[in-house]
């Protein structure tokens, strides 16, 4: 038998553990666009060249550690507002579902999204932006709610659909100073994650179980 806290099982919309869960959820998020501000600001100021330094070059071993760091860098401010706040409102419901899950499932699109990059980027481009880490959640919440059965999943989808769908052209060819390799793989990686760490509900109809090759809580 699985036990859930007094306000319910925190996987399950409507419930108070869910609502607590997203509203921790949410404020962890808000406190990660500041450092990511507080970076930019300080490659600016101090002049740190850190996108040539710490970016994607795709084809190039020197630019290969740019998968991990990438990721906290941006072309500016207008770049960094710009993923501000589908970071803040996509992070919030991918963070929810657990913290081990967001993590780990946050690995798996840098790692599916960058290495995506370096291997089909421009070459002599750097690539810097945490745009494949947004299409990686947009990916997760889609398949979550159609492998788990999670309407709220969907409707959350369907509402940064029509906040942002201009920017969903991302995964196409569109723009040469867009990285759409980027944002393809980091929706893949995204559809990766969601498999791997899903939840499954048992045939009996009872609550949500996770199925992975972790132990998750």
């Amino acid at each position: 038998m699985t036990l859930h806290p007094p306000g319910g099982d925190p996987a399950r919309f409507g419930t108070d553990a869910f609502y607590a869960s997203l509203g921790r959820a949410f404020v962890a998020m808000c406190a990660v666009v500041p450092f990511l501000f507080l970076i930019e600001a300080l490659d600016q100021g101090l002049d740190f060249g850190l996108d040539v330094a710490a970016g994607i070059i795709p084809h190039r071993i020197q630019g290969l550690d740019g998968v991990f760091f990438s990721p906290f860098l941006h072309h500016g401010f207008e770049h960094l507002y710009s993923n501000s706040i589908p970071l803040i409102l996509l992070g919030t419901f991918v963070l929810a579902a657990g913290t081990r899950r967001f993590l780990w499932s946050t690995l798996i699109i840098v790692l599916v999204s960058g290495l995506g990059v370096w291997f089909t980027g421009a070459p002599n481009s750097v690539v810097v932006g945490a745009s494949g880490v947004i299409f990686g959640y947009l990916g997760i919440l889609l398949t979550r709610g159609l492998v788990e059965r999670s309407w709220w999943n969907l409707a959350v989808v369907l509402l940064v659909g029509l906040l942002y769908g201009w920017q969903l052209l991302g995964i196409l060819p569109t723009d040469e100073r867009i990285s759409w390799q980027g944002h393809l793989f980091g929706l893949l990686g995204g559809v990766v994650a969601a498999i791997l760490f899903r939840r499954r509900r048992p045939e009996s109809g009872g609550p949500y179980h996770s199925e992975s090759t972790l132990t998750m809580p």
